[in-house]
């Protein structure tokens, strides 16, 4: 009576969580963001309507992210996520509890596995899977990961950044840093606090690194006006901001991520490597849409990126393709209830 039971696929994200429902696709794309009321502890929002309370509540009522860096951070939290985001891509009044897949991040210990399997029990699913987030992006990509080639995976999330290379589809050598897209808005938001003595919040950062940013400087700058809060007069200002600038900002944490993909690289076996030389690296996740990355990471590597076919969506792809076929991937999934 098994095919009675409903099937999730989750990617659980620090920015966004994705639900896919095989035979629908991605039925849900929220942010990862939870309104709480400081007086009662009651959940008020979940998703958009709690994004949109960021930086803008009275004190009785605080907006925050569960997950930080790709684990949970507040167990409590997470679990009133989860169960949201289950009712809303099942309907509430399902009779049967769903099998859930999980994407975590490679590095993750098994306590904060754990967690992850502990609140989607929690939170109403039947079983809970969990699968690595290069393994599943990989998947979400269409790489056949079964069979005896070398494939390299970048996924940049809001988080983490995981690079792995995959063969007869386990994970051969990868690394997990927690230097992704919040990282990138937090160094935006620390040069335009430096250099413009303006204050900025976390959703102004994140404009900018979408409308202009870019890895490498570019010959026709994009330019955008920031608006913000001046620090020494603590009036509202706005200054304009060309592409060139956000370059220089983000260096660093580009840095981090084009040295995780180094050292992966390095420890990769050669038959493997020489895989790789001849396929690219497949790059996926929402962050690896920053224009021109993968022409930074060719820079500096000498093997060549491609973007991944919808790299936001690859991970919740995977987790639907794998839900399909848990045989198939029954050496990929860790832990099961």
């Amino acid at each position: 009576m098994s095919f009675l039971f409903p099937k999730l696929g989750i990617d659980l994200g620090t920015a966004n969580t994705l639900v896919f429902l095989p035979g629908k696709g991605i039925v849900l794309n929220e942010p990862s963001v939870v309104a709480i009321s400081e007086v009662d502890k009651k959940v008020l929002a979940v998703g958009f309507a709690a994004k949109e309370m960021i930086g803008r509540t009275p004190e009785a009522i605080v907006a925050y992210r569960p997950m930080r860096d790709g684990v949970i951070a507040d167990y409590r939290v997470t679990e009133a996520m989860l169960r949201y985001f289950i009712d809303r891509a099942l309907g509430r009044f399902t009779v049967f509890k769903p099998d859930v897949m999980v994407s975590v991040p490679a590095s993750i210990t098994s306590t904060e596995r754990r967690a992850v399997i502990e609140a989607a029990l929690r939170a109403g699913a039947r079983n809970a899977y969990v699968v690595k987030e290069p393994i599943l992006a990989a998947i979400g990509a269409g790489i056949p990961i079964q069979e005896a080639r070398g494939h390299m995976i970048v996924d940049i999330g809001g988080g983490t950044t995981d690079v792995a290379v995959i063969s007869l589809g386990c994970i051969v050598s990868s690394t997990s840093v927690k230097c992704a897209g919040n990282r990138i808005d937090a160094a935006i938001a620390d040069y335009v606090k430096k250099t413009f003595n303006l204050a900025i919040g976390d959703h102004m950062a994140e404009v900018i690194k979408i409308t202009i940013g870019s890895a490498v400087p570019l010959e026709q700058e994009l330019s955008i006006m920031v608006k913000g809060r001046d620090f020494i007069s603590g009036l509202p200002r706005s200054t304009e901001m060309r592409t060139n600038e956000i370059v220089k900002a983000i260096a660093k944490e580009l840095r981090d991520m084009i040295k995780a993909i180094k050292d992966v690289l390095q420890e990769t076996p050669p038959e493997l490597a020489a895989d790789i030389i001849d396929q690219g690296i497949i790059m996926t996740g929402g962050s690896s849409l920053l224009r021109n990355l993968p022409e930074l990471v060719f820079r500096r590597t000498g093997v060549k990126a491609v973007l991944a076919e919808e790299p936001l969506l690859c991970v919740a792809k995977g987790t639907g393709i794998a839900l399909d076929h848990l045989d198939m991937y029954k050496k990929t999934i860790m832990a099961k209830r």
